[in-house]
């Protein structure tokens, strides 16, 4: 954000405006964001008028410094609070306009104040006036562009939890785990199915590992070495994998592209890998006869 060219002179007729008038601008600001802005829906309105005032207040005692480039260590107060209302707002489901119109609905309460200290001072009154619309543009770009970066951590704190709960490792037996692929198998989820089913293979100390890409669409050269890097650490951690939903089309596809899957079990469905899985355990079960 820039400078804002405001004369000293002008920098105290603002703060007496701020200070001396703050009741009646917070009852106008909280009075024009009933058109639509105001969302009760998703903010209480003690809150809002908290925050109002707060605005307020530390507006008032940054511009009272003399130093109205926001970008100054004197608006640190401002920017931090924005910060915070941006943030929130984001996580409570604000849209970026609505977030950015905190900022810019004060506009109209300045103005009218404005209007009444000047109203015997044309130059001074649009001077002054265009020097309050840069100052809460600046304020209202520097609150946009932090609910952006909000929402952007949201959405890749989501993905990441996603991408977690989409790998989960199961237990179908002592010694035996399972791991279900859905979706699309690249390099950033390759890194989290095999840290899950490590972490897996040494807590439970199982001797199988079951990779299940029913779900995953399509198996192509990328896909298939992520597959083999995950096998082989598997198999370092002292575990042997077994790749199943290998269906006809994915069999084709390794086929043709010419990748070498002969050292790794594969089968058609899950039933079949976990009784093979059962095979080399030892286990076996014997079908239970009718009673007579």
């Amino acid at each position: 954000m820039g400078a804002i060219p405001l004369s000293n002179k002008k920098s105290s007729g603002l703060a007496a405006i701020l200070s001396g008038r703050r009741d009646a601008l917070l009852a106008e600001w909280i009075n024009e964001m009933k058109g639509g802005v105001r969302r009760s829906d998703l903010l209480k309105d003690s809150e809002l008028r908290a925050q109002c005032s707060q605005f307020l207040l530390l507006m008032s005692e940054a511009v009272e410094s003399g130093e109205l480039n926001t970008s100054a260590a004197a608006w640190d107060g401002v920017r931090d609070m924005l910060a915070d209302v941006s943030r929130s707002r984001a996580q409570q489901g604000f849209t970026p306009s609505e977030t950015a119109s905190f900022v810019f609905s004060v506009k109209r309460p300045l103005f009218r104040e404005i209007l009444r200290e000047y109203n015997d001072d044309p130059e001074g009154l649009a001077s002054e006036m265009w020097a309050i619309t840069e100052l809460l543009d600046s304020l209202g770009l520097h609150t946009t562009e932090l609910y952006q970066k909000s929402r952007e951590e949201v959405i890749r704190r989501q993905q990441d939890e996603l991408l977690e709960l989409s790998t989960p490792v199961v237990k179908l037996w002592e010694g035996v785990l399972a791991l279900p692929i859905i979706g699309t198998l690249d390099s950033a989820r390759t890194q989290i199915v095999m840290e899950s089913l490590l972490q897996g293979i040494v807590q439970s100390n199982s001797r199988f590992a079951i990779i299940d890409i029913t779900g995953v669409p399509t198996v192509d050269t990328v896909v298939a070495q992520h597959l083999l890097k995950t096998v082989t650490a598997a198999r370092l951690m002292g575990a042997d994998c077994i790749i199943s939903g290998v269906r006809p089309q994915i069999a084709q596809t390794i086929v043709h592209l010419g990748i070498n899957l002969s050292d790794v079990t594969t089968k058609a469905t899950l039933s079949a890998a976990f009784a093979i899985a059962l095979e080399k355990l030892g286990v076996t079960f014997e079908r239970g006869g009718a009673k007579k």
